[in-house]
């Protein structure tokens, strides 16, 4: 099953169920995905849909930085929710260590040595981490590992 069905699925069964909070979210991506679609003129695959949920997340994240300096708690109890709606739909996230692995083992395989060659060790690894780790931890990590070749 796609990821667009899957989404499609949960929305039906929160639906039934009453979860305003998991009909709002979900409605929010399916908008963003129709957006998307009409944008690239095609359907969607699964790895577009992952980056729209994980653009999403990121949203959720900053707004919840925000509602926690504004000391809002009925923000940050909304924020944490839709975030944990979300996040049931990503992969298995990767951890710091597998990602600084799967770095290293790039960097190793195309010789990078400095900074410079950031974005050759971007444009290898982030297919391989599409939906399990955000791009900003992947640029921030990969650029930790080519410092320590420095």
């Amino acid at each position: 099953m796609s990821l667009k069905d899957t989404v499609s699925e949960k929305l039906k069964s929160a639906m039934k169920e009453g979860n305003e909070d998991q009909k709002r979210v979900l409605r929010l991506i399916m908008a963003a995905s129709k957006l998307a679609e009409v944008e690239n003129r095609g359907s969607l695959d699964d790895a577009a849909y992952l980056g729209i949920i994980q653009k999403e997340v990121k949203i959720r994240r900053e707004a919840l930085e925000g509602a926690v300096a504004a000391q809002r708690e009925d923000l940050i109890a909304i924020s944490k929710r839709e975030i944990s709606i979300l996040e049931e739909l990503l992969p298995t996230q990767l951890s710091d260590e597998e990602l600084l692995l799967m770095a290293n083992k790039i960097i190793d395989e195309i010789g990078a040595s400095s900074l410079s060659d950031t974005g050759k060790v971007m444009k290898i690894l982030m297919p391989k981490v599409q939906g399990r780790a955000p791009g900003d931890k992947v640029s921030l990590i990969a650029r930790q590992a080519l410092q320590n070749r420095s």
